[in-house]
């Protein structure tokens, strides 16, 4: 697990670290120190700072940098300077570093920029000589490293408006949250973290990796049977979302993730329909009206009657019934459930005060949209502070939140947990499904926390689709090539 913190944490720990003893002057110096080591410097080398301590750690750098014979200019797009950014602005002058101040001037013909102008406070839209400068260096061929963040970028949020481009980023003391999230991705190329030794004092955020996963899956005993590993059981479906394959896909995702048997619960109407698809895993209808299922205890109760895992929501639509079945399942079971889809629908209709009494391992999994439904707000103050209000909403309402995007989110209300795979060519109709499913298959065997499991599928889909995308591309993907990257995605957790 690698620590990722708020930019609020950073802030506290940085004042924290000072107060022990550690100087800012010195903080800056390792930060310019972690940038020159995290990478070979050649050529034409140009720093634009601003006036901060994003600013200062430009100044810092340059000092480096010229005292080990490099060529560097330095663009300064402030003398307004905070005092250790003045420090080494004074040091750099000293050593008739070259110095020029920034007045709009074109930034080709350097073999590197850097980018010191805002660090992970900046708020809102860069303008004037701020928004000219990002924009020179966006339309730069040079190879462009940024300093801690990418100036315009939200250090919490991932957002930004005016934003730069970088080949590298070298994030300094922590990664942050908004290294990860929303647009990051699609702003920063690479990215490493340059430690400095600042003390946190708050609890970080964790990017899981490989090696996090490894206890879900140990090594299988040769005396063993199916039943060994859980039956997951998939419940959904209607005669408006039928939906064949996909339910095909979300028991097979399930069986390829280690559950040992699987049974897909439909609506009666639709099952011959379903019946050839499903090859691996048993059919249980339930009876329906006008294809939509109708509540019956005991036919329901047969149903699910020795599982150990269950998905509920995909393609069910939502009725009254249907919030009958959901809320019988949460007050009478205290298996794991997955809920997704319309079962997260049904649950807003029906009111989110049941899973405060649950016996039920509740994981819920939606996108921002169904998000948005559940706490009633909009997806853009969603987006403002994603980690907080998913941290928010799984402590109230006792479940581990699993919420979607380019940068997954998985909180139980006091951990939180970030996986960073997946590709945008699963952005594709199925893929959440997929996703649903192989959570359900983990949760049939595994004896490790839930938050882990949900950690642990959302990694295993986000792997498995980035090998995909490489296979195929990212236009033609489909969910099912997902699924049959499976074992390769679990193949890199356990060898």
């Amino acid at each position: 697990m690698i620590p990722v913190i708020s930019v609020d944490n950073i802030r506290k720990s940085d004042t924290h670290t000072i107060a022990l003893g550690t100087s800012g002057v010195e903080l800056m110096h390792r930060a310019a120190l972690g940038v020159y080591n995290a990478m070979d410097w050649k050529g034409n080398i140009a720093i634009v700072c601003g006036g901060g301590n994003n600013g200062g750690d430009g100044y810092a750098l340059a000092e480096i940098l010229y005292q080990n014979g490099k060529k560097v200019t330095v663009f300064a797009l402030s003398d307004r300077l905070t005092p250790d950014s003045a420090y080494y602005y004074q040091r750099c002058k000293a050593l008739k570093v070259n110095i020029q101040q920034y007045n709009d001037q074109n930034l080709d013909g350097y073999d590197i920029l850097v980018d010191c102008i805002f660090g992970t406070g900046f708020r809102g839209e860069a303008s004037g000589i701020y928004k000219n400068a990002i924009d020179m260096i966006n339309k730069s061929p040079s190879f462009v490293v940024s300093v801690d963040i990418n100036s315009g970028l939200n250090g919490d949020s991932g957002l930004g408006l005016k934003v730069i481009k970088s080949d590298l980023t070298v994030s300094i003391g922590y990664y942050k949250g908004g290294h990860f999230l929303n647009m990051a991705k699609d702003l920063i190329k690479e990215k490493v973290n340059a430690d400095i030794g600042i003390e946190l004092i708050e609890k970080p955020f964790y990017l899981m990796e490989d090696k996090d996963f490894l206890d879900i899956f140990p090594e299988r005993k040769q005396f063993s049977h199916k039943t060994t590993y859980g039956i997951t059981a998939i419940l959904g479906g209607s005669i408006r979302y039928s939906g064949a394959v996909k339910l095909a896909n979300l028991s097979l995702s399930a069986l390829r993730s280690g559950s040992g048997m699987c049974k897909v619960i439909v609506p009666s109407s639709i099952s011959d329909s379903i019946m050839p698809y499903i090859l691996e895993s048993s059919l249980e209808p339930i009876p329906d009206k006008e294809g939509q299922m109708l509540f019956e205890k005991e036919t329901l109760s047969k149903a699910l009657k020795g599982v150990s895992s269950l998905a509920i929501g995909m393609g069910w639509g939502q009725s009254h019934n249907n919030q009958r079945i959901l809320e019988y399942i949460l007050s009478n079971y205290d298996i794991p459930i997955v809920i997704d889809a319309d079962g997260i629908n049904n649950l807003c209709d029906m009111g989110l005060d049941i899973l405060k009494q649950t016996k039920c391992k509740v994981i819920l999994t939606p996108h921002l949209g169904e998000f948005s439904r559940l706490i009633n707000k909009s997806v853009e103050e969603i987006n403002s502070n994603p980690i907080a209000y998913a941290k928010n909403f799984a402590k109230e309402y006792k479940s581990v939140l699993l919420l979607k995007g380019p940068c997954t989110i998985v909180t139980d209300g006091e951990k939180v947990y970030l996986v960073d795979k997946g590709d945008s060519g699963m952005a594709t109709g199925g893929s959440g499904d997929v996703l649903s499913g192989i959570i359900g298959g983990i949760n049939a065997f595994s004896k490790s926390p839930f938050i882990l499991n949900a950690a642990c599928g959302a990694y295993i889909s986000g792997v498995a689709g980035e090998i995909a995308a490489k296979e195929k591309n990212q236009y033609s993907m489909l969910a099912s090539d997902t699924i049959n990257n499976i074992p390769k995605a679990i193949n890199q957790i356990i060898n």
